[in-house]
């Protein structure tokens, strides 16, 4: 399908697309939007950034269009992910929409919600575990509910939510429409799949378990004490925005608040934050008002900010698959990125699961495993190390980093 007026659209719903420039479908579009228009369930895999979420939302909203009677639901492991979603879909929606939706995630007020469902939304965008706190309350029903989307499903599994999601399908009629997306396709998802999906059609676009080619990797094997310097090096040599994993949220904070007495802008991102700290975050790093996202696994998952163009493992990921949800945080949408990972000696059999993740035809082949990443050791710069240790201020790192530019920028975005 070249364009979406192919696709025979609500004239509502193309006007939307018009307004927001959608012109051309992507390949995941274009596979996933008539199977769905024509009623099928489907099994969707597809690299992030790949236009996933439109996939599943126009088919959706035609059928909310067309249809006067029914529901639908979108269950999505975070806030974050379930926020952009919501957005996209008010968009599509148009200002003057008579589809009435809620957004039900944890971390915001129960009485705003109740509010939202009590106009009885035709539209409800939620995770799984708030979801299933207004279900056991009797403050949602799924009885008409013909239309489901799990989006990111690995990530929700690992996440832990399978119980919820076996309690939500409970309270939904077994004649529906359920389309699954996934970033990669573990045994888990393939049994899921088969219990809850009738006859889904398969829908791909790219390999699974792979990085995105458009993103350049470097690998630098390095002591773990070392890694802060090395980090702060990293961030001098880069221009752009930049996401640094790191793995626990006390670890995020006092990372963030390291970066800032060092010169860089930068602010943290993790699971114990209040919602409305967490949007205003998001909100101020897509504005480019600060140039370092340090962030748990909470956002290595669809968080979309197109001009991210580094993304910095400090910490590998506990879990093997995430580490290509990190990767995907940047080169959106056919942009280019560079992404690079810290491997300590601590980290021997993390980055080995990563290894086989990605190649498991050739686990035990060092040489394979390594094709298209660059490893190297730390590099010696002949600077003095930061002897005070994290947390005190290094003066040689703040030299030149009172303003950080963007490339093609006039202004310092930061």
């Amino acid at each position: 399908m070249k364009n979406f007026e192919g696709f025979g659209l609500n004239p509502a719903l193309g006007k939307s697309l018009a307004h927001m420039k959608y012109t051309t479908p992507t390949p995941i579009q274009a596979q996933a939007i008539p199977l769905a228009l024509d009623g099928h369930d489907i099994m969707g895999t597809a690299q992030t950034g790949t236009g996933k979420t439109a996939a599943f939302a126009i088919p959706l909203l035609e059928k909310l269009l067309t249809d006067p009677r029914g529901s639908a639901l979108v269950l999505t492991p975070t806030r974050e992910l379930g926020k952009q979603i919501m957005d996209i879909m008010h968009q599509l929606l148009g200002p003057k929409s008579p589809i009435k939706t809620a957004f039900i995630i944890g971390g915001e007020p129960m009485g705003k919600q109740l509010n939202q469902l009590s106009a009885r939304p035709r539209l409800i965008v939620g995770t799984p575990g708030r979801i299933n706190d207004h279900l056991e309350r009797g403050n949602i029903m799924l009885h008409d509910t013909h239309f489901l989307v799990l989006d990111e499903t690995d990530r929700m599994l690992d996440m832990g939510f399978s119980v919820q999601l076996e309690k939500i399908f409970k309270f939904m009629p077994n004649k529906r429409q359920t389309l699954m997306f996934s970033a990669t396709l573990p045994k888990n998802i393939l049994k899921l799949s088969e219990k809850y999906l009738s006859n889904p059609k398969r829908v791909s676009v790219g390999e699974t378990n792979v990085v995105a080619q458009n993103i350049k990797q470097d690998v630098i094997r390095i002591e773990q004490d070392k890694k802060y310097n090395e980090l702060v090096s990293q961030l001098h040599e880069r221009n752009g925005s930049v996401i640094v994993f790191i793995k626990t949220k006390y670890g995020a904070d006092r990372m963030a608040n390291n970066l800032r007495r060092d010169g860089f802008t930068s602010e943290a991102l993790h699971g114990d934050l209040r919602q409305n700290k967490r949007d205003k975050v998001m909100q101020n790093f897509r504005k480019m008002n600060f140039r370092v996202l340090i962030a748990t696994d909470i956002a290595a998952r669809g968080l979309d900010v197109p001009h991210i163009e580094h993304v910095i493992n400090y910490d590998l990921p506990q879990v093997a698959e995430d580490f290509i949800h990190r990767m995907g945080r940047t080169a959106r949408a056919g942009a280019e990125g560079s992404a690079i990972s810290f491997v300590s000696n601590q980290d021997g059999r993390k980055w080995h699961a990563i290894e086989r993740l990605l190649n498991p035809k050739a686990a035990n082949d060092k040489a394979a495993n390594d094709e298209g990443v660059n490893f190297r050791p730390v590099r010696n710069k002949n600077r003095k190390p930061n002897r005070a240790g994290p947390g005190k201020p290094n003066n040689q790192a703040n030299l030149g980093n009172k303003k950080r530019f963007y490339r093609g920028k006039k202004k310092a975005a930061f």
